[in-house]
């Protein structure tokens, strides 16, 4: 069984800043990727963020400059740090891992139960 736990979310007046975790464990072989994703009231999910191997990672335009993910590949850990928050930021924002099973080496995707950020203006 995969696990996948985000943290770090809040209430954060515009302009402010927050960052959220995400911690993958369980029965995992390699990570190919780990993202990113939020859903505002009304919206569809979409993409945020993600990392994938080496040092690359692709950012959605409308956080471009303003947030940074990073990964500890030694923790099966992913970090999104948010600055410059706007109101339009507030979302439930979810953590996406892409893995290989340890037994089966099937790529799977599991994803975390998601954490609240509120921005007021």
């Amino acid at each position: 069984q995969v696990r996948v736990v985000e943290s770090g979310g809040g209430l954060v007046q515009a302009g402010g800043s927050l960052r959220l975790s995400c911690a993958a464990s369980g029965s995992i072989f390699t990570i190919n990727a780990m993202g990113w994703y939020r859903q505002a009231p009304g919206k569809e999910r979409e993409l945020v963020a993600e990392s994938t191997s080496g040092s690359s990672a692709n950012y959605a335009d409308f956080v471009k400059g303003r947030f940074t993910i990073s990964r500890d590949n030694a923790k099966n850990t992913v970090y999104l740090q948010m600055n410059s928050l706007k109101p339009e930021d507030t979302a439930v924002y979810y953590c996406a891992v892409d893995y290989r099973d340890y037994d089966l080496r099937f790529e799977r995707t599991a994803w975390g139960q998601g954490t609240q950020v509120t921005v007021s203006s």
